[in-house]
């Protein structure tokens, strides 16, 4: 068997970072480098999210975890406002970053992708892990050359920080590339409550819902004469997202630079 790749997972104490941890720990093509969290520090990762112990204790400091368990991967699903300056020191540290937050500016992601290729090592950052989902981005970039007139409606929990939501502005990313820029509506639109009719992109609309109890789901609408097009993910739980995750630690083994989107990987 080839040698395992060795994974720091950063926010192991989240909701996302403990079915990482999983993953890592069952796997048997990965390996626990590093477990690091603001609370549970000096708890067992593997006690940490409900399996046996592993031998690797939770730590708070990211550095000092990345020089001591020398990873070759770095995980992370923590908050908007630390995703740069995790990223940044692992490249710094030679260890590849796995990004599945979200909020990142385009500057920062082109920084981000010299110093990785000033380190020879490959990085990703992915709105979303959900194989589902990025065939849904595909389908709907596709059929906006056939259909122009959409928009787009993302739903997640109340407690989610930024909105839109990274998928959905990805996917907007894509459908803008093969939509030619008009505004939709009629020129005579007036909006009677502020906001009511959604972020404006390129022309057409998204909308953002949060509610709590709820999940994952976004729907692309497409509108024409006479008859309409929904495409539409659901996702009921974080395990869904564990065989895409896996599948970006494998292939930024593969490559120098930073890919932003995990539809990259997906023919």
């Amino acid at each position: 068997m080839t040698d395992r790749i060795r994974v720091a997972v950063v926010g192991a104490g989240g909701r996302m970072g403990k079915e990482v941890v999983k993953l890592v720990l069952q796997d048997e093509e990965l390996e626990l480098a590093a477990a690091v969290n603001t609370s549970s520090v000096g708890t067992d990762a593997g006690t940490l999210v409900g399996l046996q112990p592993c031998g690797i204790e939770v730590k708070e400091d990211l550095e000092l975890a990345l020089v001591e368990g020398k990873p070759d991967v770095m995980v992370d699903f923590t908050a908007p406002h630390f995703a740069y300056e995790h990223t940044a020191l692992a490249i710094s540290h030679g260890v590849r970053p796995v990004i599945g937050t979200t909020g990142f500016k385009p500057g920062q992601i082109e920084e981000l992708d010299k110093l990785c290729k000033q380190k020879e090592i490959g990085g990703l950052i992915a709105p979303n892990f959900s194989i589902g989902v990025i065939l849904m981005m595909k389908f709907a970039a596709q059929a906006a050359k056939y259909f122009p007139h959409v928009e787009i409606i993302e739903t997640h929990g109340d407690q989610k920080l930024d909105a839109p939501s990274g998928t959905a502005v990805k996917t907007a990313e894509m459908i803008a590339e093969n939509r030619e820029e008009f505004r939709q509506g009629n020129p005579k639109e007036e909006e009677l409550i502020e906001g009511s009719r959604g972020g404006y992109y390129q022309g057409f609309r998204i909308h953002s819902v949060r509610l709590p109890g709820v999940f994952a789901q976004q729907e692309v609408i497409f509108g024409a004469y006479g008859q309409s097009l929904k495409l539409r993910h659901d996702s009921y739980e974080r395990a869904g997202y564990m065989p895409g995750v896996k599948l970006g630690i494998q292939k930024v083994m593969e490559y120098s630079g930073l890919i932003y989107g995990f539809d990259h990987f997906i023919d």
